[in-house]
């Protein structure tokens, strides 16, 4: 099993997730296809009032090219982790990325989101054996604070 099928399982085993995975011909924009999308969402809807927590993209997109996804084999996955979280991972907050001399190619490394820094979102290519174990839990944290979100909405 591959990283991304692992993380991806993983995913699919909280409770209330939704996974939106466009698949080629399907409704959604063609360039979504292949791709994964991850919501606590325990009615089985897509929110429409809000983002996902994680995603996983296989592919560059026009806006977003600085982690080379076209190369074989590269994927990233992409975490919505909030300020401060972002800042014990990474020790600077959000808004303070220095994005101009960051290399967003690398592998197996905790970066801030080549986009989305300023929201709180890290990234990471090809999660390996030095980030996998933070990525997953990065990935249940995450899910837990949506969930929370959710919860604090329905109130």
């Amino acid at each position: 099993m591959t990283s991304m099928e692992q993380i991806v399982t993983m995913l699919r085993g909280l409770p209330g997730v939704l996974e939106l995975a466009p698949e080629r011909g399907s409704e959604f924009p063609e360039i979504a296809w292949g791709d994964h999308f991850f919501y606590f969402s325990p009615d089985g809807t897509v929110p429409n009032n809000r983002q996902p927590y994680a995603t996983i993209v296989t592919k560059d997109y026009p806006d977003d090219v600085l982690s080379r996804l076209e190369a074989p084999d590269r994927w990233r996955v992409n975490i919505h982790v909030g300020g401060a979280r972002f800042e014990a991972l990474l020790g600077f907050p959000p808004g303070a990325a220095h994005l101009d001399d960051r290399d967003f190619s690398e592998v197996d490394v905790i970066l801030p989101h080549p986009l989305y820094a300023a929201q709180g979102w890290v990234a990471v290519v090809n999660p390996g054996p030095r980030t996998k174990p933070r990525v997953l839990e990065e990935l249940r944290l995450a899910h837990q604070a949506d969930r929370r979100r959710v919860e604090r909405r329905a109130r």
